[in-house]
């Protein structure tokens, strides 16, 4: 079968298009200003986290890694990390919940470097705007006694835990044992359900800081600006080379979704989001970056300036750094199976003989 896939691969040689590359480029007027941009001379601190997860899937579990990581510079590079292995039956939604778990240990230490370091700027890897289109995985089921067990009472004792960044650990294992104790450790619609429930709640506590939130994505699917098929990241990477940033775009999420929140639906649907697209340096990647508020074009241009000072290779050094950093790799699952001595079978082992 390679070999016909080869000879297909062969015959469809082309270079990368988007929908026939355009000589003229007057389709960018007013979309996007070519200009460089200076380095900011304000003194500030800043912060920049990522997160990660892998898995190795088994025939009675799966094996699941996840991780996150804060790196602040304020005169000097302080880090911080959380980090779990779980052990997860087999479920429907396991890139889900994992993704849920990475993104709490990802908040909660955005959350620990800005209130216990009190750090001016905070670089979040990926789409805030973007993950609150799906606060929870269409066709998951959802318990039925959920709602009835979380009354206002036991969701004040969620809160308070999440606030103690002590311990960067899941809150939401305590509460469902104190709720709900006839649920499994491993019930997969409460734990799914749950999660994003924290997830939530977390991410309501780091918005409130809002002013020092600045999501930088290297891929986006949007297309406000061109309204093309083709992203519109995709069509400023194609068509520019220069330094420069794009038109500003202003989104409300009660105007421009219809999502309603398990958790914090006032809160949430009250937030504005400020969008835009940069080139840091000539010939590098156009990042997109949002702001979870409403920003004048003086704060646009001033927030890049911020992004520039500590960037290299046109991306920002904290940002690649913790990326780096916490990466979880097959082969380093690999290495922790070792290590914990699991010796499991996957069914395939026959394939590699």
């Amino acid at each position: 079968m390679l070999t016909s896939l080869y000879y297909k691969a062969l015959n469809n040689k082309r270079y990368l298009q988007i929908e026939s590359k355009r000589e003229d480029t007057s389709f960018l007027k007013d979309k996007w200003t070519t200009g460089p941009f200076a380095k900011s001379r304000d003194d500030f601190s800043i912060a920049a986290g990522d997160g990660s997860f892998n898995k190795k899937k088994f025939l009675s579990f799966s094996y699941c890694p996840v991780g996150a990581e804060s790196l602040i510079f304020d005169g000097e590079l302080k880090q911080f990390d959380q980090s779990e292995i779980f052990e997860i039956n087999p479920i429907s939604f396991l890139d889900e919940l994992l993704s849920n778990y990475m993104s709490i240990f990802e908040l909660k230490c955005c959350l620990k470097a800005i209130t216990e370091y009190d750090v001016d700027y905070y670089l979040f890897d990926g789409s805030i705007f973007g993950d609150l289109q799906n606060p929870y995985p269409m066709g998951a089921k959802q318990p039925k006694d959920i709602k009835n067990g979380l009354n206002d009472g036991i969701l004040n004792v969620f809160i308070e835990d999440i606030r103690d960044l002590s311990d960067l650990n899941l809150s939401f294992p305590a509460v469902k044992k104190r709720v709900f104790p006839n649920a499994s450790d491993n019930d997969e619609d409460y734990n799914l359900y749950l999660s994003s429930f924290e997830k939530l709640l977390v991410l309501r506590e780091v918005l409130k800081n809002n002013k020092k939130i600045i999501s930088i994505s290297k891929t986006s699917s949007t297309n406000d600006l061109f309204t093309s098929k083709v992203p519109d990241i995709g069509i400023l990477d194609q068509y520019t080379h220069k330094q420069g940033i794009s038109k500003i775009i202003h989104k409300n999420v009660l105007k421009d979704s219809i999502i309603s929140f398990p958790v914090a639906n006032d809160f949430f649907n009250k937030l504005d989001f400020t969008i835009f697209y940069l080139r840091l340096e000539d010939n590098k990647n156009v990042l997109k970056v949002e702001l979870p508020y409403y920003a004048s074009d003086d704060e646009v241009y001033r927030i890049a300036e911020i992004i520039k000072r500590d960037s290299a290779e046109g991306y920002p050094y904290l940002l690649k750094k913790a990326h780096n950093d916490v990466v979880i790799t097959n082969k380093h699952v690999d290495e922790l199976l070792k290590i914990g001595r699991v010796y499991e079978t996957t069914n395939r082992e026959y394939l590699k003989m």
